[in-house]
C-alpha cells in the first residue's frame, strides 16, 4: 500500500469517538481527533477542505445507510470510518451482521478515495469492558482482514497500553479526554506518512492510585451520570444521537475555529 504525504481533502465516518466526544469546547460543542487532525493537514494544503459526518450513538447499520454513500460522492482524498464498537457494546449483538455491514462501508468508501484509513479502536482497562472484549476483538479482526482486502490502512490504537490509561477517558468512561484525542490524531498523521511530532504511545508518568473512597465517590458519580442514562436508552431503544445533523455535513475548505 503507498501512503502519500499530499492530502488537499478529508471525509471523517463514524459515531461519537469522531465526532469527538469527550474533548469539549468552551462554547460546549465537541472538538476531538478528527478536527485535530484536519487543522494539521490544512497546514500544509491551502484550500484544504473538510467534512465530518458522525453523529454520537450511530451503529454501523446507521453508519452505512446515512453517511457512506454521502462521503463516497466527496471523492475526499482521505476518508475515516470508525465503526461497529457501539453495536459490540450492545446487550445482543449479530456480529454476522455487524461485519456485513461493515465491509459493504468499507467497500463503497475505498474505492472513492486516495487513501481509507480503519481503526482498531481504544480499549479502556477495567472489569466492565471484559463482558464485550470478545465481541471487540472479533470486530477489529475483521477490520484487519478488510484493510487487506481493500488496501485500507489501520490504526492500532487498541493494542497501546498509553491509551488503556483511564487518565486519559472521561468520567463517562465512554469517551477519551482532550489528551486522548491529541494523541489519537497523532497516531493518525503518522499512520498517513506525515512527519511524527511526538510519540503518541508514551505511557503517562506514574500516579498514585486513588484510595478506596475515591474510587467508590467516582463508580456512583458514573452510575448516576452515564451508566443509569446508557441503561435506559438500551431499554427504550433510543441513542444519543437522535435527531442530532452530522458535525460538519459538507465537504468545505477548513477555517480555523476563533479563539
Amino acid at each position: 500500500m503507498e501512503i502519500s504525504a499530499q492530502y488537499t481533502s478529508f471525509v471523517a465516518v463514524g459515531d461519537s469517538f469522531t465526532e469527538g466526544m469527550s474533548d469539549q469546547l468552551p462554547d460546549g460543542t465537541y472538538r476531538g481527533w478528527a478536527d485535530l487532525l484536519a487543522a494539521r493537514l490544512a497546514g500544509r494544503s491551502p484550500g484544504f477542505r473538510y467534512a465530518n459526518l458522525a453523529v454520537r450513538g450511530k451503529l454501523i447499520a446507521q453508519i452505512l445507510d446515512e453517511q457512506t454513500e454521502r462521503a463516497a460522492a466527496m471523492n475526499a482524498d482521505v476518508v475515516t470510518l470508525v465503526g461497529g464498537l457501539n453495536d459490540t457494546l450492545r446487550p445482543k449483538c449479530d456480529m454476522v451482521r455487524v461485519k456485513d455491514h461493515l465491509e459493504q462501508a468499507v467497500a463503497t468508501l475505498a474505492p472513492s478515495c486516495k487513501q481509507l484509513v480503519l481503526m482498531r479502536s481504544p480499549g479502556r482497562r477495567g472489569p466492565v469492558m471484559e463482558r464485550f472484549r470478545p465481541r471487540m476483538e472479533e470486530l477489529f479482526d475483521h477490520i484487519d482482514r478488510l484493510a487487506g482486502r481493500y488496501d485500507a490502512a489501520v490504526v492500532d490504537l487498541y493494542a497501546s497500553e498509553a491509551l488503556g490509561d483511564p487518565r486519559l477517558w472521561d468520567e463517562d468512561r465512554l469517551h477519551l479526554t482532550a489528551e486522548g484525542h491529541r494523541r489519537v490524531a497523532e497516531a493518525v498523521w503518522q499512520r498517513l506518512g506525515l512527519p511524527a511530532e511526538s510519540d503518541w504511545n508514551t505511557p503517562l508518568p506514574p500516579a498514585v492510585p486513588p484510595g478506596l473512597v475515591a474510587r467508590r465517590r467516582a463508580d456512583l458519580s458514573f452510575a448516576r451520570k452515564h451508566l443509569g442514562p446508557w441503561i435506559g436508552r438500551r431499554l427504550t431503544g433510543r441513542s444519543s444521537g437522535d435527531g442530532l445533523p452530522p458535525k460538519r455535513a459538507e465537504l468545505l475548505p477548513y477555517l480555523p475555529p476563533e479563539a
